[in-house]
């Protein structure tokens, strides 16, 4: 019987360690060619219903090896919650570090990252309804070739007290 409680804990241990936190809202858009051109302005909506909670947006990218550029600049558009403004804010995502090593992770010549959205105080979750997003790259080339997929992701962060 202890052996059965032992087998039994040792499972939901070894289950709880393992729960992946699931995002709040997550969405990927397959870029064609494999190149994000300045008029392929992609948009994200969503709700949001807990005010009271932080929410953290991040910028999600799958490019090949052969990216040329160790970030990409992109311009976000907000348009929150009863507002008929929309918000523009350009963004500097960097992909690499000084040295060229890509951030995330890869696999043979596609790497995948998740990178966190700074902003200036733009973005802030503050009034339930329906939010958007749009993404638009803003590199000095167009098309940006070796993009595959841009995504937006939103986690609910836990509140520090």
């Amino acid at each position: 019987m202890n052996r059965i409680i032992l087998i039994l804990l040792i499972s939901m241990l070894a289950f709880a360690a393992c729960k992946i936190k699931a995002p709040y809202f997550q969405k990927i858009e397959t870029l064609p060619q494999n190149a994000w051109k300045y008029n392929n302005k992609l948009t994200f909506k969503f709700d949001i219903t807990d005010t009271t909670a932080d929410y953290q947006p991040y910028f999600l990218i799958q490019h090949t090896q052969s990216y040329q550029y160790n970030n990409v600049w992109v311009w976000m558009y907000i348009k929150m919650p009863g507002d008929s403004i929309i918000k523009k804010e350009r963004v500097d995502v960097e992909l690499a570090d000084p040295t060229g090593k890509w951030y995330g992770r890869g696999m043979g010549e596609i790497y995948e990252q998740r990178m966190p959205i700074k902003l200036s105080d733009t973005l802030k979750f503050n009034k339930p309804g329906s939010y958007q997003i749009s993404l638009e790259q803003n590199m000095r080339i167009n098309p940006l070739p070796e993009i595959i997929h841009v995504g937006l992701r939103v986690e609910k962060v836990p509140r520090q007290f």
